[in-house]
């Protein structure tokens, strides 16, 4: 019985060795990632109990990726084995001035093509005190995205706790149709992840501040009242990051209260960056601990921070962070000291 229950797509993510491009790749890095799974991983390893559930076809690469899953203390005994492939995407790293460019080949995989019946959330969900899906999900399919409402709706039932990460990517659907249906998951929704960028596409939330950098506090305020009317939502957590170039951010994390109207901002940490995918999955993970052991909002803020800018130091999707890691960080002021 795990506390927390996370439902996704996992692939294979392919790589070209260091910061090769696409064009010049002969080879490539084999791992495994996707935004829930990143989320699993890191509260397993900050000692939660956590299942994921998925779909992968019965074959020796569906085997590998659940002996990952495994490897690091995520629960694997809720997923499915069915016909379909494992979706694949391509990471080419950013540098500099030049962006991270992804690929994605995901199109019928055993995630995409599982009938929604294929899941009984009332036992999968049983005993759990949280459940975190993301925006990508209910993108990949309408089987998955209907699979995603039962899971919440049956959430609902069971008085658990919902989180979500909003993770818009316009290169699996429309920002119409990823409105729509995330308009009407988000009503099982209690925690919301989510960008300034991506309220406006989905659903013309945005702010008229000229300076991104330095939007106002006031607005972030109207924006968690905006998503507490329409949806319901009682925390919104915002990523403060400033991009200097694609290898050094500076990175904050804001957290609004809608039930106090409070605003908790963390520390900010001066990032030079080795893989920056799984950041925000990190974020998600240390807010979602701090809700199950019972921090306080400002405490919340800085523990997740802080397992992003960490996660932003490990390549891979998947971060390493222990909790005396994270702990250290904090109380370290982001330092990077050496630990003897």
């Amino acid at each position: 019985m795990a506390d927390v229950i996370c439902f996704g797509e996992i692939m294979m993510r392919l790589t070209p060795p260091g910061y090769a491009r696409f064009l010049q790749a002969s080879s490539f890095e084999l791992d495994f990632g996707g935004a829930e799974a990143n989320v699993a991983v890191a509260l397993a390893q900050l000692g939660v109990s956590v299942d994921m559930v998925t779909a992968f076809p019965e074959n020796d690469l569906g085997q590998a990726a659940i002996n990952v899953l495994r490897s690091y203390g995520v629960g694997v005994g809720k997923i499915l084995r069915r016909e379909g492939r494992v979706g694949i995407y391509f990471h080419e790293k950013g540098a500099s001035q030049r962006p991270s460019r992804v690929i994605y080949d995901r199109k019928g995989s055993s995630a995409a093509l599982a009938d929604p019946s294929e899941y009984n959330w009332e036992e999968i969900l049983g005993g759990a005190r949280l459940f975190h899906f993301t925006g990508i999900t209910p993108a990949i399919s309408s089987a998955a995205a209907q699979a995603a409402e039962d899971a919440l709706k049956s959430a609902k039932r069971l008085g658990i706790k919902v989180s979500c990460d909003l993770n818009f990517r316009k290169n699996l659907w429309d920002a119409e149709t990823a409105g729509k249906t995330m308009g009407r998951l988000l009503r099982y929704t209690d925690v919301l992840s989510c960008g300034l960028d991506d309220l406006a596409a989905m659903f013309g939330i945005k702010t008229d501040a000229p300076d991104r950098d330095n939007i106002p506090e006031s607005e972030y305020s109207r924006i968690g009242a905006e998503l507490k009317e329409r949806f319901g939502i009682t925390t919104a957590v915002f990523s403060m990051r400033k991009s200097i170039s694609s290898s050094e951010n500076d990175y904050a994390l804001r957290i609004y209260d809608a039930e106090t109207g409070e605003i908790y901002d963390s520390a900010e940490y001066h990032i030079i960056i080795v893989d920056r995918i799984g950041g925000g999955d990190a974020a998600a993970a240390g807010v979602i601990y701090g809700m199950l052991k019972g921090y306080s909002p400002q405490k919340t803020a800085d523990f997740a921070a802080a397992c992003a800018a960490f996660k932003h130091s490990v390549e891979g999707d998947f971060t390493s962070a222990s909790k005396t890691e994270i702990d250290a960080l904090i109380e370290n002021g982001g330092s990077g000291r050496v630990s003897r």
